[in-house]
């Protein structure tokens, strides 16, 4: 059995190896310069995010491969993570359904602490490696759905206790972190490990670790989107238009795609009962709302292929 304070000292020891906890020799003495001074060494750092990320580009496709299966099999996709890593994977998964048109249930995130930890910082739920578990065992997970762990030092028991629990469930997981691949030490599908560097501010991965994982999470679910025919070209054709302004962005689809004016895409989109899509090829191929729907379907959802299998 091991003593509290034998306990306290491997994490003491683990903390101290990792990378996202060393000292950034560039940023030493930071605390001596001026305002602009600082915001460049903070630019510079940002600018080695980028390059970590392209390096894993192979892993991150792999998880998409995961992603898009699960998807076509009626599963879905779970964000868990602690903290930032936890608030950027719900945000990611708030944003798919005005942008992709997905239900809410498709992509979620789940966050240490619960709702509130979204606002106001629950750190010590981060420690907490059954609620993790019992987190998955809530949002009942099957072997249909993908898990995506997040956790820029790797070590976050909660996020471990998920990940734990998912794969004996069958999902498929994934495990995002800031730390080299070298230090995953768990039984996962896939890692995805862009190595940042140390912090601007030691240990503060809120910064480049937290940018990093932002753009990780963006390439997931917007690359899994466009290989389920989401996308026409670089447009949104399954967006909600759940604002004003989604739904102006919406006849603005309609009207560059199609070559109509303003008026005709407004009544398009209404005959269409908002979806984009369907108005799209209604105009393309000149068919009614069923044979638009009948075409997409047959597509498999992708616009492209349903007007040139006609035109």
């Amino acid at each position: 059995m091991i003593k509290p304070d034998q306990n306290k000292k491997r994490i003491f020891q683990e903390l101290a190896s990792l990378v996202t906890e060393q000292r950034n020799t560039n940023t030493m003495d930071i605390d001596t310069k001026s305002t602009e001074e600082i915001i460049k060494l903070i630019s510079e750092e940002d600018k080695k995010v980028a390059f970590a990320v392209e390096k894993e580009i192979p892993h991150i496709a792999k998880a998409v491969e995961l992603i898009v299966e699960s998807f076509k099999k009626g599963g879905r996709l779970f964000y868990i993570g602690a903290g930032t890593s936890g608030r950027l994977g719900v945000l990611d998964a708030a944003e798919c359904p005005p942008t992709f048109g997905t239900h809410p249930d498709i992509v979620q995130g789940i966050i240490a602490g619960g709702k509130g930890a979204l606002i106001r910082a629950v750190e010590g739920a981060e420690d907490l490696s059954e609620e993790g578990a019992r987190d998955i065992e809530r949002k009942g997970v099957t072997d249909k759905d993908v898990v995506v762990g997040i956790s820029a030092c790797k070590r976050t028991p909660y996020v471990l206790g998920a990940l734990k629990k998912a794969e004996t469930i069958g999902a498929q997981t994934v495990f995002l972190i800031c730390n080299p691949r070298s230090q995953v030490n768990i039984d996962i599908d896939v890692a995805i490990c862009p190595t940042v560097g140390p912090e601007i501010i030691m240990g503060s991965t809120r910064m480049k670790a937290a940018t990093a994982e932002k753009m990780i999470l963006n390439m997931l679910t917007t690359t899994a989107m466009i290989r389920l025919g989401k996308v026409y070209g670089n447009m949104m054709v399954d967006l909600r238009a759940t604002s004003q302004k989604l739904v102006e962005r919406s006849k603005r689809v309609i009207m560059m795609v199609t070559g109509v004016d303003y008026d005709a895409a407004e009544r398009a989109l209404k005959r269409a009962h908002e979806s984009v899509k369907v108005a799209i090829v209604m105009i393309k191929v000149n068919v009614d709302y069923n044979r638009a729907l009948d075409l997409i379907e047959g597509a498999d959802g992708f616009v492209r292929r349903a007007i040139e299998d006609k035109i």
